[in-house]
């Protein structure tokens, strides 16, 4: 397999606790960041621009990714660069459609062609795919996120769908293709293997790390050790 070592792919961590955030800097394996409303909710943020700017004080010279709070074309306009203006760093993520299912390719295209760099979130098919790069046809740095996690969950295969985008993206070279929504380890050998660009990866999962490469025979070991001590320490027994 694959050591960490040879990996192509950057590995951004996902997530919006502080703490988290700073131990992930410090690892050499994090190129970059991204977080949602949903996650910052989840870690408690009371407040989106303080927990931004107190990010941004660790995350310097790495991308990072913050996202647009409204649903209507001229506020993510104007938040979107208000966002752009907290560093040169930042990227902005817009979702490829509103809550009213309209493509947000219009302002994808206007916020390009400003120079705001964006993150175009929560793409599922190669036609969302077709749409935004479309509009995407300026020289700024741009990411689309393809929720690869959220497909397999629906039954699918997501593998096929971004190996065509990677090499659809060829023609593309100011845009980037990042894995989201990674459910296991694996899935970061599995992005690397198609020439994906970025995978975003949760905190929970990042921890796991230490186990690449880990010796199967001692993972057998150490699992049916952990299946005897917790029987014996929940007190089982059969009479």
């Amino acid at each position: 397999m694959v050591s960490l070592s040879d990996l192509k792919i950057k590995i951004f961590a996902d997530g919006a606790d502080t703490k988290g955030i700073f131990e992930m800097y410090q690892n050499p394996l994090i190129k970059g960041f991204t977080t949602n409303p949903t996650l910052m909710r989840k870690a408690g943020v009371a407040d989106y621009q303080s927990f931004a700017r107190e990010v941004l004080k660790i995350v310097k010279d790495k991308p990072i990714s913050f996202e647009v709070l409204s649903d209507d074309f001229k506020e993510m306009e104007r938040q979107a660069h208000k966002i752009a203006e907290w560093g040169t760093n930042v990227y902005v993520k817009i979702p490829v459609i509103n809550t009213r299912n309209e493509f947000m390719t219009d302002l994808i295209k206007k916020l390009n062609r400003a120079g705001v760099k964006v993150n175009v979130t929560a793409m599922m098919t190669f036609e969302q795919v077709l749409k935004v790069t479309s509009a995407l046809d300026g020289s700024t740095s741009a990411c689309v996120s393809i929720f690869a996690g959220r497909i397999a969950d629906t039954g699918r295969d997501p593998i096929p769908l971004m190996a065509s985008v990677v090499e659809y993206l060829k023609n593309y070279p100011n845009i980037e293709l990042i894995w989201a929504s990674p459910r296991e380890l694996l899935n970061i050998f599995q992005a690397n293997s198609i020439g994906c660009h970025i995978i975003t990866v949760t905190n929970d999962i990042l921890k796991k790390l230490t186990q690449v490469g880990k010796d199967l025979d001692l993972c057998s070991l150490e699992t049916v050790k952990m299946f005897y001590e917790d029987a014996q320490n929940a007190g089982y027994f059969l009479s």
